[in-house]
């Protein structure tokens, strides 16, 4: 009846404990939906917009970068809105996501399959087929232990290093809001030691964004965006070479 932008207002949702399918379904811009404990598959399928945060309590007993905190098939669909999972994800994450931004701590097979928008980050090792079908959006992918170059599906998509200062740009502030968002010790440890750990991430991107500011180091004069969900459009993007200021940071996050 309402459509994708019928919600005048805001909504906060705190939630406690296991959720089941399809958790944030259908998420729209002006909610924010927060949940302390685990989700099973399909969280966040087709959001539209707002933000979904998971992330686990603070005396469950493992550590979460290890850990699986929601299902398979997250962002299913996904077409904008933030998501930040502070734990592994399944299979198939961002499978069809056209425009969701979405942080993970690792995740299984076949993520970023048939992507065709927005961005993934993933702090923690992946599954094979990675990128398979993906014809647009980026991607990100923390290596730790070097393994990821033979999970890459290469059919489409290519991979590189960050070596662009509007990639690194984004990856940054990506990473930055899911520790303000999640507490995320990885994020803390990635970002306490920036210089020497972003060149362990693995950029992948389509040809489609072979030409844009974050792939390609030739491209000047363009803008980065680092959030799906910014209060509005100027406070998505930062001019390259440039950082959020504090007001920014604050609105941005929050």
């Amino acid at each position: 009846k309402y459509g994708n932008k019928g919600l005048d207002g805001n909504l906060n949702i705190n939630m406690f404990g296991s959720a089941g399918q399809s958790f944030g379904a259908f998420t729209l811009p002006g909610m924010k939906v927060r949940l302390t404990g685990e989700a099973n598959d399909y969280v966040g399928k087709g959001i539209h917009g707002g933000e979904i945060v998971v992330l686990p309590e603070a005396d469950a007993g493992f550590v979460a970068a290890d850990s699986s905190i929601v299902g398979n098939s997250c962002l299913y669909g996904a077409t904008g809105g933030d998501f930040h999972a502070n734990g592994r994800a399944g299979e198939r994450f961002c499978v069809r996501n056209s425009g969701a931004y979405a942080v993970c701590e690792g995740t299984g097979d076949h993520c970023c399959e048939y992507m065709t928008g927005g961005v993934v980050v993933s702090l923690g090792t992946v599954g094979r087929n990675v990128g398979a079908g993906m014809t647009g959006g980026i991607g990100y992918f923390y290596d730790e232990n070097g393994g990821f170059e033979e999970r890459v599906n290469g059919e489409i998509v290519k991979h590189q290093r960050v070596i662009t200062a509007a990639g690194e740009i984004q990856l940054r502030n990506i990473v930055e809001r899911h520790f303000e968002k999640t507490g995320s010790e990885k994020a803390e440890a990635i970002l306490d030691n920036w210089d020497e750990e972003v060149s362990k991430f693995w950029q992948v991107y389509p040809p489609s964004e072979a030409s844009s500011a974050v792939v390609a180091e030739s491209i000047v004069g363009d803008a980065v965006k680092v959030s799906a969900v910014a209060p509005s459009e100027d406070l998505c993007y930062l001019p390259i070479g440039a950082g959020l200021n504090p007001e920014q940071t604050t609105r941005c996050a929050d």
